[in-house]
């Protein structure tokens, strides 16, 4: 059963449907699976959601930054809408509701014991094992999908706190995962998150989450999204046992999907014509 990994739609559902044409996906038969943020900033977003939604057990997503702001919006909290947003036609939409209570019961985190490989959509701190990160996601999804979703997500914005401890507890312990999970791109080399950055590494002082020394995930064949600036980066990923898929499709660059058995690349240029780095 071939399994593709593909990189951040926002909203690139023209992008999708070129390169499962390229792969020649067949829900029969091949499973997708997709790094998070498949919403905002791009013009198809609605598009994108649904389709996915409707692949059923063909595809396995988790969930990015942009599907939890998202959330946080059509869950209470409209004053976090953003001027570049483009959320108002799942917001408007009939299917809203079954859209957004069926992103609230997505993972995290997805570890396929089999093939070996493990999927987040922004990436882990040093401290983590994988089996520990797992484990942590676990605790936003019961809060995700627990009768007080609404107040996870009235906690969820903020840098603070920026370090790991096992003391960390309530909303703070909660929304330091999901700023891992979600939202790292730099820390320190003793593991300080760095939320602010997110250009080209070689512009930064600042670490890669991957390449910091010691990190305890290092032997877990990691997948992951979120950073498309990593598109200019010139690095040898395989030292680093990491397969970054964000290569900016809705910014002009790329829609990407690596095939996990032989880990194959396969790629669709953008139709879009915006610039940035998500």
């Amino acid at each position: 059963m071939p399994v593709y990994a593909i990189g951040d739609l926002q909203g690139c559902f023209d992008e999708l449907k070129d390169l499962l044409e390229i792969i020649r996906f067949d829900p029969a038969r091949d499973r997708l699976w997709f790094t998070g943020d498949l919403v905002n900033r791009g013009p198809q977003s609605l598009e994108c959601l649904r389709f996915v939604k409707e692949l059923g057990d063909a595809a396995i997503t988790v969930l990015g930054n942009h599907e939890l702001h998202l959330l946080a919006i059509g869950n209470g909290q409209p004053q976090y809408l953003h001027d570049g947003d483009t959320l108002d036609d799942i917001l408007a939409a009939d299917d809203c509701r079954e859209l957004l209570d069926w992103l609230r019961g997505l993972p995290l985190m997805h570890h396929d014991a089999d093939s070996g490989f493990t999927m987040v959509h922004a990436g882990l701190p040093p401290q983590w094992r994988t089996g520990q990160a797992l484990e942590y996601a676990a605790e936003v999804e019961q809060a995700l999908r627990g009768p007080r979703y609404r107040d996870y997500f009235a906690n969820m914005y903020g840098n603070e706190p920026d370090c790991w401890s096992p003391d960390l507890d309530g909303w703070d312990r909660l929304r330091f995962i999901t700023n891992c999970l979600t939202r790292i791109r730099y820390c320190s080399g003793d593991g300080v998150l760095d939320l602010k950055e997110k250009g080209v590494p070689d512009a930064h002082d600042a670490l890669p989450w991957f390449e910091v020394a010691g990190r305890q995930s290092l032997p877990e064949k990691i997948i992951f999204g979120h950073w498309a600036a990593l598109r200019d980066y010139s690095q040898d990923y395989a030292r680093f046992n990491v397969f970054p898929l964000d290569m900016g499709c809705v910014w002009g660059g790329e829609l990407v999907a690596l095939r996990l058995e032989d880990e194959r690349y396969f790629s669709v240029p953008s139709r879009q014509g915006l610039s940035g780095s998500g």
